[in-house]
């Protein structure tokens, strides 16, 4: 069995950090959990490493968020996975700071780089990991908010976050998206 983990972001350093990055960061934390190393292939930095038997695959788009779906098309046809293969890891400003939800399905939420990969898929049946990030800005600082850097509170926080991800992630490929959804659903505690 294998599956495809994709970490939504945006490359280049002025990226680095920020909420909006949050896919490329969780993926980073992976590979030094999992002591691997990112290399530079066709749309994207790739990884792998094997787990309990299972192949896990690794991505980090080049493509910019927005053209996410292309960098997954790629790699599903090289992998020959189907959309129940894939985890798709994102920020989501309907959530919380602190929130993680999975869910084997659903909408785009208005997220550019989840409206790219509905349309790469022609559906919205696959497996995510949205990030809640909030929604702690004014009327028309939504970009600003989004491309900037988490708070040092934050930046506490998101090891504690990305270790109960990394846990989800692999109960799903070993049990299975249910019994890894009730571990990982959370609500922020503040």
């Amino acid at each position: 069995m294998k599956f495809l983990i994709i970490g939504l972001g945006n490359i280049g350093s002025k990226y680095d950090n920020t909420r909006h990055n949050v896919g490329f960061d969780f993926l980073d934390f992976l590979a030094e959990s999992y002591d691997m190393e990112f290399e530079q292939e066709r749309f994207g930095s790739y990884a792998r490493h094997k787990y309990r038997g299972r192949n896990l695959h690794f991505l980090k788009p080049d493509t910019y968020m927005n053209l996410s779906g292309h960098a997954l098309t790629f790699w599903m046809k090289k992998l020959s996975l189907q959309a129940h293969q894939i985890v798709v890891v994102t920020d989501d400003l309907n959530l919380p700071f602190g929130t993680l939800r999975m869910r084997a399905k659903g909408s785009d939420g208005g997220h550019n780089g989840l409206k790219s990969i509905q349309e790469a898929l022609n559906g919205t049946k696959y497996p995510r990991i949205r990030v809640g990030i909030s929604a702690s800005f004014q009327k028309g600082q939504q970009v600003d908010y989004v491309l900037g850097e988490w708070t040092e509170e934050e930046k506490e926080q998101l090891p504690l976050l990305y270790d109960k991800m990394k846990k989800g992630l692999e109960e799903m490929v070993f049990r299975g998206i249910g019994m890894a959804m009730n571990q990982i659903n959370t609500k922020a505690t503040t």
